[in-house]
């Protein structure tokens, strides 16, 4: 019998870091090994799956990361200001790393994408396995709906989350540019007010409402004349999110150096 997988969770007292924990916890072949928090974080020595709701394990918060060796696999999801170092370093150390950080910017996703060329990547801004089957479908419906339909994506998050749209909402966005032949960065519109004139064929809706403790909503719409087609999916539960990157995990374990996302995890390409 194949030995579990060693993971090491960065951001492992957050709400998704603590998802990830217990994720790992109901499965068996993978094992917490070490669970990373920023030096200022005030329960640093605490054992991490107590704090995520568990029997203690042993593994306590740390503000270093493992050294080479101590884990096969480190899952990120901190902070976009941290997940270029933490690349770096688990190239460094000879990690696989899965990264589900948003808020990256274009110069981040570069950075890191260059450590694949050394070490194997997940790069996605949502794990959820049902999001990912989303973005197969509108890309589906993009391509077959054609230009006779207005595409709109909205997004509802909680009130906490700081970077909009969401990462996802903007992968949404990639994936209908793509089927459809547009250029996200001349077809994405953001806002709307005042007197803004008919709305463009090539435009592809981007809205975000905050508010509450809503986990992540998200819809892509295509709107045309006489009927109408809506896409959502609702994440009621970080866990769905969390399971995905632990099953990212244990599919990167063992693959050669490159950069994937989670179409390539789930077979989606």
């Amino acid at each position: 019998m194949a030995e579990p997988v060693r993971i090491a969770v960065f951001g492992a007292a957050g709400k998704m870091g603590g998802a990830i924990v217990r994720a790992i916890a109901e499965t068996p072949d993978a094992r917490l090994m070490a669970a990373v928090e920023r030096p200022d974080f005030p329960a640093l020595g605490a054992d991490a799956s107590r704090l995520a709701g568990l029997p203690e394990s042993g593994v306590r918060l740390q503000s270093n990361r493992p050294g080479r060796g101590a884990a096969d696999m480190w899952v990120d999801f901190s902070a976009p200001g941290a997940a270029v170092a933490n690349s770096i370093a688990a190239a460094q150390m000879g990690a696989a790393i899965v990264i589900g950080v948003t808020g990256l910017s274009a110069q981040d996703k570069e950075a890191i994408a260059s450590q694949a060329e050394k070490i194997p990547i997940v790069l996605a801004p949502n794990m959820s396995v049902g999001v990912n089957v989303m973005l197969r479908l509108v890309a589906d419906a993009a391509r077959i709906l054609g230009p006779a339909y207005d595409i709109e994506i909205v997004e509802t998050h909680h009130r906490a989350k700081r970077d909009a749209p969401s990462g996802t909402a903007l992968r949404l966005a990639e994936a209908v540019a793509e089927a459809s032949g547009r250029d996200l960065g001349k077809s994405a519109r953001y806002e709307r007010h005042g007197d803004i004139g008919p709305r463009t064929a090539d435009e592809i809706g981007i809205q975000t409402i905050r508010g509450g403790d809503v986990v992540g909503d998200h819809t892509v719409f295509f709107l045309g004349q006489g009927d109408r087609i809506e896409i959502t999916h609702r994440a009621s539960s970080r866990d769905t999110l969390a399971r995905g990157a632990v099953r990212a995990a244990l599919w990167l374990h063992g693959r050669a150096p490159g950069l994937f996302d989670m179409r390539d995890v789930l077979g989606l390409r």
